[in-house]
């Protein structure tokens, strides 16, 4: 075989090689691209488990998010994200209990796909997480017992407060009560109980939630607090925009149609409307409490 015979065979042998191992690339590519669309299709809200979503939320938390005699988690909250995850045609919703204090990193970390326990969204919680839209606002309380002295003229000076940690309200109190001293609870019903024991001198907390401890405990409501500037919305992990457009466009269409408003009365009986959530047709201006 003469030199340019073996160079024209080399040269064969490798072009062959080439092509080979490019055909053999471009069909691995493929098969990555196929799976990556059917991934995308089977969960197109980047769910932790397809088809189900998993929520972090607070077993004590009436009438927004508890559990029931049968340990299922239920409440307004509860109902109504159930009713918006059906619009978006998911179905199977699993909630766990968790302290409120470790929710939002919890859902951050994507440890859970949502967090749903009434949250205030503020502007220091979206540097955590992303939120829905509002879908609630309402009025803060502080609650004492009834023979107490506790007044709200002075901003609580020298009031030993209770507060759940992580809560809108131990925000607001570090912020305009700065010479109450904050007492910290995991929970609502930890300081109600160190209330009634006298271990605290009032506790600061949600209206509605309030209404079920002044009835079962003859506690006092001192004061009553707006706290529309920071509506409840449903937390996702940042970036997981597919989600959470979904949950505003099933929030959107609960409000309109009704639903909104049926739950709403359902588990806030007597309360005030909140304007922004009922249908166009019936919006009014002005809310207060009723008690």
């Amino acid at each position: 075989m003469d030199g340019n015979d073996m160079t024209t065979t080399r040269f064969s042998r490798r072009a062959a090689l080439f092509s080979a191992a490019t055909a053999i690339t471009l069909v691995l590519a493929g098969c990555g691209s196929t799976d990556t669309e059917s991934d995308s299709a089977d969960n197109p809200y980047g769910l932790i488990t397809p088809g189900q979503i998993s929520v972090a939320s607070v077993g004590d938390l009436k009438p927004y998010t508890f559990t029931d005699a049968s340990g299922e988690f239920t409440g307004f909250d509860v109902e109504l994200f159930r009713d918006v995850t059906a619009r978006a045609g998911i179905d199977e919703v699993t909630f766990t209990g968790t302290d409120f204090s470790g929710l939002l990193a919890a859902v951050s970390n994507e440890q859970y796909d949502v967090g749903v326990a009434a949250i205030g969204i503020t502007d220091d919680r979206k540097q955590t997480v992303d939120f829905s839209s509002g879908y609630l606002a309402g009025f803060l309380t502080v609650l004492a017992k009834d023979e107490s002295a506790v007044s709200y003229e002075d901003a609580l000076a020298g009031s030993r407060l209770g507060v759940v940690q992580g809560t809108l309200q131990e925000t607001y109190a570090v912020e305009n009560f700065p010479e109450a001293a904050l007492v910290r609870f995991p929970d609502n019903n930890a300081a109600i109980s160190a209330l009634n024991t006298g271990s605290i001198d009032a506790h600061f907390l949600d209206y509605e939630s309030a209404k079920a401890y002044i009835e079962q405990y003859d506690l006092t409501d001192v004061k009553d607090i707006p706290s529309f500037d920071a509506p409840a919305g449903f937390a996702v992990a940042k970036g997981n925009d597919a989600l959470r457009e979904a949950l505003d466009e099933g929030l959107a269409a609960a409000m309109e149609d009704g639903t909104w408003k049926e739950l709403y009365q359902e588990w806030f009986p007597g309360s005030p409307l909140t304007p922004q959530y009922l249908p166009k047709a019936e919006q009014t201006e002005g809310a207060s409490p009723t008690s």
